[in-house]
């Protein structure tokens, strides 16, 4: 089973391959690509245990020097500390700007290998082998790399595409299910801001809070439709100009909470989640949409096992606070992606303080 989804952009084009059971041939995926022979590989200890070994043999076969180097997983290495680490192993090994930097593991480890191949020699060739679901689904796709700051995630970073990004969705099979569900979560953002009918799909799924409960074919559907709407968006506006900035449904809030919490007790698929029930609930006080479909969206954010509520033991005033120095805030105004309907939002400057008090208090 394997499906091909084409991003085409004005300075460039790659594919996402998305095929089960095919990590074994990665290297022969990067053949035609013009690579130059030297590769480092990035990864974090416990991936690398269970697939280190397929990819480095799969690229050694294909002719590549392979170099590896490992991240301890999580957000609070996703730092500047990190990528000065990444750029030590690139100058040891004699990194050269047709070298490529190789990504393998979930969306921390890719947005760092992009940052890290973006700015190592002015930009050498970077691909995406991500390995969560909610990489594979969101992370890998679209170009944004980055770190975060101590005051904010992801404030430091750039704008630079992948050559390839190549999805087996096999690997998932040994990801945490807290850590599918949170994947999840970026597929239901899909199903509210473009495909109303991956939304329904999901509604009409027995189950979806767990990997095993889904069959291969609707799982390829969920990756192949959710990497489809990312790059459908990201096509039209590659550097966040207007619309990509729909794809932060859910993070303006999210991003909020995983700040305040440190990035370790709630993952970004939760805070994520509880953004979107948030700005279900700005959407129905603003009346762009109705309780009804409110109600349909935090359904479906709990029948992935996600929680729907706001952390009481977070201060409403901090998050108040922290918005103000998120990416999204323009000429001093927070701007929150809310939905008019299941498929469609808006990017909206008119949500006030009081409002957001009084949603995420309810």
């Amino acid at each position: 089973m394997s499906s091909i989804v084409q991003v085409k952009l004005p300075h460039t084009s790659y594919k996402v391959a998305i095929a089960s059971n095919s990590l074994s041939q990665l290297g022969s995926h990067l053949e035609p690509l013009n690579l130059g022979k030297k590769i480092l590989l990035i990864s974090n200890p416990e991936i690398f245990d269970y697939y280190g070994d397929l990819v480095v043999n799969s690229l050694a076969k294909s002719g590549f020097e392979v170099f590896t180097h490992l991240i301890p997983p999580g957000e609070p290495y996703k730092t500047l500390d990190s990528i000065a680490q990444i750029y030590d192993t690139a100058l040891e090994n004699r990194l050269e700007r047709s070298s490529t930097m190789v990504a393998l593991g979930g969306g921390v480890i890719g947005d760092m290998t992009g940052f890290a191949a973006a700015t190592w020699l002015r930009g050498i060739n970077f691909v995406q082998v991500p390995t969560s679901l909610l990489a594979m689904v969101d992370a890998s796709i679209g170009g944004k790399t980055g770190v975060n700051h101590p005051q904010g995630k992801n404030l430091i970073g750039a704008f630079y595409q992948p050559r390839l990004v190549f999805i087996d969705p096999l690997v998932l099979k040994t990801l945490p299910v807290r850590e599918f569900r949170a994947g999840m979560a970026e597929v239901i953002k899909y199903g509210i801001i473009w495909d109303q009918d991956l939304f329904s799909q999901l509604e009409r799924a027995k189950t979806l809070d767990n990997l095993d409960s889904l069959s291969q074919e609707l799982l390829q559907t969920i990756i192949t439709r959710s990497c489809q709407a990312k790059v459908d968006v990201v096509s039209q506006d590659e550097k966040e100009a207007g619309l990509r900035a729909i794809l932060n449904y859910g993070h303006t809030i999210g991003h909020a909470i995983e700040s305040l919490t440190g990035y370790e007790t709630i993952n970004h698929g939760e805070a994520v989640g509880m953004g979107m029930v948030a700005a279900g609930k700005i959407a129905v006080k603003l009346q762009l949409w109705t309780e009804e479909e409110a109600k349909q969206q935090d359904n479906l954010i709990a029948k992935v096992g996600l929680p729907t509520g706001f952390p009481k033991t977070l201060e409403i005033e901090k998050v108040i606070d922290i918005l103000q120095t998120d990416k999204k805030v323009k000429a001093g105004k927070v701007r929150f992606i809310l939905p008019t309907e299941i498929g469609k939002v808006i990017i909206s400057d008119r949500v006030s303080s009081e409002i957001i008090r009084d949603c995420l208090s309810m």
